[in-house]
């Protein structure tokens, strides 16, 4: 769920002569990348920002040219030094990941850090991981609570998730499993697995819960449904129980 390169992005229209942006972009949409490619490439070299980044896109993907990291890097960096927020996410993950470049957590913490700060979710919560493992970063649990929270309170299901196995176990923050069980919940109810069967863990225990075999049951059984095998063997084993 983590550091996967995003594709989406808010169309602008390209003013110019010939062909624009929205012709550019879709054909990319119906997967025609060799009338698309030319295109995204006359307007990256007049400057057009939001090309640059899609032929970094598909160098990176290889959609109508041969996958190349490297390529993919140097369109990525046109646009991102120029404020586009997309490119600078994704020159984030690629240096995470050492894709076309040598891995390195610093360049990535300060890419994702640019776009974090305005305010992107999927940036927030990669900060606070960098953060909890030391990534980059020397290890602060309470600067990656504050980043998780943040992308937490935008219904960014991971860092949810995340923020109450912090509570949990209490890393950053005193330990507190009203408010584990209340972030385990949000993210639950957005059908995280691993949520759910905490959940059900904290309810079979009593932790931050009154005790309740039942409703420990019922998530156990949601954690089941969504394929996470530890949940189905605590779902049958309260029902052998008789619950």
């Amino acid at each position: 769920m983590f550091k996967k390169l995003i594709f989406g992005l808010s169309l602008f229209v390209t003013l110019g002569f010939g062909a624009t942006f929205d012709d550019a972009y879709n054909a990319y949409e119906k997967g025609d990348f060799k009338t698309a490619l030319p295109i995204f490439e006359d307007l990256a070299l007049k400057g057009d920002t939001d090309a640059q980044f899609y032929i970094g896109v598909m160098y990176s993907n290889g959609q109508g040219v041969k996958q190349d990291y490297k390529k993919a890097i140097e369109w990525y960096e046109k646009a991102a030094t120029q404020g586009v927020a997309e490119a600078q996410y994704n020159l984030g993950v690629m240096y995470y990941n050492g894709k076309g470049v040598r891995q390195d957590y610093k360049k990535a913490f300060e890419w994702y850090e640019k776009v974090a700060n305005q305010g992107d979710a999927k940036a927030q919560y990669n900060l606070g991981v960098m953060y909890r493992d030391g990534e980059g970063v020397r290890q602060d649990y309470k600067k990656a609570i504050e980043w998780t929270e943040k992308a937490a309170k935008q219904g960014y299901v991971s860092a949810q998730y995340n923020l109450g196995v912090m509570y949990d176990n209490g890393q950053g923050v005193r330990q507190d499993y009203k408010k584990a069980k209340e972030w385990y919940e949000k993210a639950a109810n957005q059908g995280d697995v691993d949520a759910q069967y905490n959940l059900g863990i904290m309810y079979d225990n009593g932790e931050g819960v009154k005790q309740d075999k039942k409703i420990a049951k019922e998530w156990f059984g949601k954690a089941c449904d969504g394929g996470y095998q530890k949940g189905c063997d605590e779902y049958k084993k309260l029902n052998q129980q008789g619950y």
